[in-house]
């Protein structure tokens, strides 16, 4: 990457920790418990207010969510609340807190809409260390998660799997797409792989520039997550690449640039 993309890269850091962070007190399971968790109040929210569109990526309706919906969304937040969480199974947990965190994400912008950008949120310029991401968003077996909290301290720390940045939506144009459907404990990995292939598939996920090729902003934030290096990106890139795309990356794997679209994914703003 040039000087300038990793100045930006390293201005845009702030916003996030770019380093999973130890809370071990997550890491608590019961492999042996097979119960699926209900996310139905979650799944009939999206399946209202998610719009799908014509490239492939999905946009909010925020703008026609009516007060019962917002409802339905606080008692989905309210009963995901009260789950003793660490008494279920690996796959049980990750799908529930990356649905938590989706389902959060989209009741802020609901509590502070029309805006145009998630980062509008917060007490404190961006630039401070504002926006939505450090403040408290639900209390789980006692504790209280912050978006940051979910991602970096339980997610990434507990599972050290890159496709938790395909899993988690920031209600913005350039991260991969919220679903339309919640995620699921049975189905997960497939749930997973089908929502990276999409995003690298996309032209949010991949541009080709003149010297080679410019990636989603995700992978110069988390770059560790992608094996610390260029070589890393493209390798995960082509791992989930279709053609011809996965040939494009074989001919120019060179990593010169990142990007990303901060604009609220809002279906009201979606062109015509």
């Amino acid at each position: 990457m040039n000087w300038l993309y990793r100045q930006r890269a390293a201005l845009e850091k702030q916003l996030f920790p770019a380093r999973a962070q130890r809370w071990r007190r997550w890491k608590q399971h019961d492999p042996a418990n097979a119960t699926a968790i209900d996310h139905a109040l979650l799944a009939e929210f999206l399946h209202r207010h998610v719009r799908l569109m014509p490239d492939g990526s999905s946009r909010v309706a925020y703008g026609e969510v009516p007060p019962a919906d917002v409802d339905r969304l606080d008692r989905y937040l309210s009963i995901c609340a009260a789950l003793p969480i660490s008494s279920y199974n690996r796959a049980e947990q990750f799908a529930f807190w990356a649905n938590v965190y989706n389902a959060a994400t989209v009741r802020l912008v609901l509590a502070h809409y029309p805006l145009a950008s998630i980062r509008r949120i917060g007490l404190v310029p961006i630039w401070l260390g504002g926006g939505p991401w450090n403040r408290a968003v639900i209390t789980v077996e006692g504790f209280a998660l912050s978006l940051n909290d979910i991602e970096h301290r339980v997610l990434r720390r507990n599972w050290r799997d890159p496709l938790i940045h395909f899993a988690v939506n920031c209600a913005s144009l350039g991260c991969p797409s919220l679903r339309r459907v919640p995620f699921s404990g049975v189905g997960l990995n497939a749930q997973l792989d089908a929502a990276a292939r999409a995003f690298v598939n996309s032209p949010r996920g991949v541009r080709f520039e003149p010297d080679g090729i410019g990636v989603c902003s995700i992978y110069a934030w988390f770059r560790e997550d992608f094996g610390d290096s260029d070589a890393g990106i493209v390798s995960h890139l082509q791992r989930y690449a279709a053609s011809p795309l996965a040939e494009r990356l074989a001919q120019m794997p060179r990593v010169v640039g990142h990007h990303y679209d901060w604009h609220l994914n809002d279906a009201a703003s979606a062109p015509s």
